[in-house]
């Protein structure tokens, strides 16, 4: 009897260690990703997409792809993403080509250029006309996968502290500007320096900077600025549109199934309409409560325009001639834009 009891209990418990062995454990399905976020989830329209592409990411899986989004300064600088993701550090980063183009200045422009184009045609000629590849060459060179993920319509032109009524009041003024409008803006004696967004506020403030640009109203206003800088100029000649991107270390990325790599894609694609929309939705009410809080918003006239243009050229064709990388994208846009034109001339009104 004891002999018969003994089997019976070796048996279950064989049964039961070879029946819990068979069972995936649920937790070792899940994939884990550390996703940097080069702006704070709060900021208006650029701050939220990360936190989108994740959770897309995550419901599409079931769960078992699970990308958790650090702020800024969580993991690295709000603009420090670059070399991270390259050695693998982090997994991903979510910010705008702009931002690395101390690797290459190329990248600056597949973020914004003065005088650039609208969103709407900017996307087409990253998505049709050869930006998304070159970016993705580009990058590849460091170990990185480059998802185009997200587009903005235009910004300010500038937040000043007094009115601008010659371009001659810019000599000598410290200003945040971003890409290569920056360049333009050296052009009539301003010191620029490009600071992250959460720098910009407390360098207003305590006088490292005299004036700044950021972004679009929407997105400045989460930012502060309304309260110490009163003049807010339009249009943003140095970003009429501009690119995000989702940035992975490419071994990471190498190792994702199909199926992880298409959610990604997906999310980021929904993620570039989502921000048009966004952002050409939350600008008026932003310019309305600025000017409750003593903002004025003000025009340039076309002559101060014609002479931002007129030094652009000069800062572009600099460029073009020190850079083959960046001669390539401008080749590429201008092939591009002339095809474009004989739509885009046409098909809009005036």
């Amino acid at each position: 009897m004891k002999t018969c009891l003994k089997s019976i209990v070796t048996t279950v418990t064989v049964a039961s260690v070879l029946t819990f062995a068979s069972i995936p454990d649920a937790d070792a399905k899940k994939l884990r990703w550390k996703l940097h976020a080069a702006f704070g989830q709060n900021v208006a329209v650029i701050g939220p997409p990360p936190h989108r592409v994740a959770e897309a990411v995550k419901r599409m899986s079931d769960g078992d792809f699970d990308i958790k989004v650090f702020e800024p300064g969580a993991l690295t600088g709000g603009y420090a993403y670059y070399d991270p993701v390259s050695q693998g550090a982090i997994d991903a980063a979510f910010g705008t080509p702009g931002a690395n183009q101390g690797k290459n200045i190329a990248y600056a422009f597949l973020s914004t250029w003065p005088f650039g184009p609208a969103a709407p045609e900017f996307a087409a000629w990253m998505m049709h006309g050869g930006g998304v590849q070159l970016a993705e060459e580009f990058y590849a060179r460091d170990n990185i996968k480059y998802l185009l993920c997200g587009m903005i319509p235009p910004e300010t032109s500038g937040w000043f502290r007094n009115e601008i009524t010659s371009l001659e009041q810019l000599k000598g003024m410290k200003m945040r500007f971003f890409g290569l409008g920056a360049k333009v803006m050296q052009k009539f004696g301003v010191s620029t320096q490009q600071l992250a967004a959460a720098d910009i506020y407390p360098a207003l403030e305590l006088g490292t900077i005299d004036a700044t640009e950021f972004s679009m109203p929407a997105i400045d206003r989460t930012l502060g600025l309304y309260q110490i800088a009163k003049y807010n100029y339009y249009p943003g000649w140095h970003q009429q549109s501009t690119s995000n991107e989702l940035l992975i270390n490419m071994d990471k990325w190498n190792e994702l199934p199909d199926n992880y790599q298409a959610m990604l894609e997906t999310a980021c694609t929904a993620s570039v309409a989502q921000m048009i929309a966004d952002g050409e939705a939350s600008q008026f009410q932003a310019m309305i409560d600025n000017e409750a809080n003593g903002v004025k918003n003000l025009t340039w006239p076309d002559e101060v325009i014609g002479e931002f243009r007129s030094k652009w050229d000069e800062v572009l064709q600099e460029e073009l001639a020190a850079s083959e990388d960046l001669q390539r994208v401008w080749d590429s846009f201008t092939s591009f834009d002339e095809k474009y034109q004989v739509w885009g001339a046409r098909g809009y009104l005036k």
